[in-house]
Formats: C-alpha cells, structure tokens, sequence
C-alpha cells in the first residue's frame, strides 16, 4: 500500500470516528443540556436587567412624585406670603415634573408587563431544563443498556462455532489416528506372545477324556 493511500485511509477512519462520536446519544444528551443551561443563564441575566430597570423607574416614581409634593408646598406657601413671581416658578416646576411623572408612570407599566412576561419565559425554561435533566438521567441509563446489548450482540456475532467444531472434530480423529496406531503396533512387537497364549490354551484329547472318565465315576459311585 502506497503511503498517500494508507495517509487517506488513516483520514477517513478518524472522520468516521469523529462522526460515531457526534452520533453518541450520551454526549448528544450533555451537548443539549450545556445549551439549555446557557440560554437559562441568558435569561436570568436579561431579567435581573429588565428588573433593574423596573425598579429604577420605581424610584423615579417616588423621587418625583416627592418633588411635586414639594412644588405644591412651595406654591401655596408663595400665594399665602402674595409672592406672585415664586408662586409661578413652582407652579410652573410642579406642572414639568407631574408630566415628567406621569411618562415614568407609563413607563413602569410597560416594563412591569415585560418583566411578567420575562418571568413566565424564565419559568418556563426552568421548567424544560428540570425536564430536560430528568430525561437526561432516564435516557442516559437507557442509552447504557442499549450500549450493553449492543456490545453482547456484537461479542456474539462473532463466535466462530463453526470453525471451533471442525477443529474438534479434526483433534477427534487425529485421536482415533493415534489410537489405531497403538493398537497395531500392540499386535506386532510381541508376535511370540500371542502364539504362548495360543499354547497355554491348548488342551490335548487325552486329558479331556481322562477328566470325562473322572466325572463318569462319581456319577455312579453317587
């Protein structure tokens, strides 16, 4: 093999590797909750500024609604002591600051509804986020056991029953081989043993009927 093909072959193994990798439904699970936790992190930060605004605005509220308070103070004390000049300037000071007011007020509505509404989203993703870790849990242990079967069903696909019998049945018969070669060289180193045992059994007529004729006198001494 060529070294630019074994270069390509290496590169492709590692591409297929890095997308078995993406496709693993564990690290799937972690990159989904990472992203879950940066967008709730998101949210939370855009409703402490959304609440920073509101309660700036609150105090705008109150600071000015203190000011016209004031410039009401300050006018009637003017018309009571006939100081016409004054009395103007903090009528005229209490009008600007009432409508000042009045836009904070309007203001403070709009920001109090988006922050409601702010609040209900961060809610709601606090809520899929729990989800989300609930299901993580649930199908990271499925995905363990899947992975388990898996790689059973992988060790099993690969037993060789078939070779391991012919191997068997090859030591089998190099076995009865080695068997029948014993009991053939038995038969042929003691030649002179088998024609013994041939003569140890051997019994001559004589014998035979001297052993019939000890039989037949006891029958009729009986």
């Amino acid at each position: 093999m060529g070294i630019f093909k074994r270069i390509k072959t290496i590169a492709k193994a590692d591409i297929n590797g890095m997308l078995d990798g993406m496709e693993d439904p564990i690290a799937m699970l972690n990159e989904y909750s990472r992203e879950m936790e940066a967008e709730l992190a998101k949210a939370r930060k855009a409703l402490s500024r959304q609440v920073y605004i509101e309660n700036k605005l609150a105090s705008l509220i109150v600071a000015t609604q203190l000011l016209v308070d004031k410039r009401v103070r300050q006018a009637k004390l003017a018309i009571e002591q006939g100081d016409e000049a004054i009395t103007r300037l903090a009528v005229q000071e209490k009008i600007i600051q009432e409508n000042q007011l009045e836009q904070y007020q309007i203001q403070h509505e709009q920001i109090r509804s988006q922050t409601q509404l702010l609040k209900e989203k961060v809610s709601e993703l606090h809520e899929k986020h729990n989800e989300i870790q609930q299901k993580k849990v649930l199908l990271a242990s499925r995905a363990n056991v899947a992975q388990s079967i898996k790689r059973i069903q992988q060790s099993t696909s690969t037993f060789q029953t078939d070779t391991i019998e012919r191997g068997i049945a090859r030591a089998e018969e190099r076995i009865l081989q080695m068997e029948a070669e014993i009991q053939v060289g038995n038969q042929f180193s003691n030649p002179l043993g088998q024609h013994e045992h041939e003569y140890l059994d051997y019994v001559n007529v004589e014998t035979i009927n001297q052993e019939i004729d000890k039989l037949k006198g006891n029958k009729d001494a009986v």
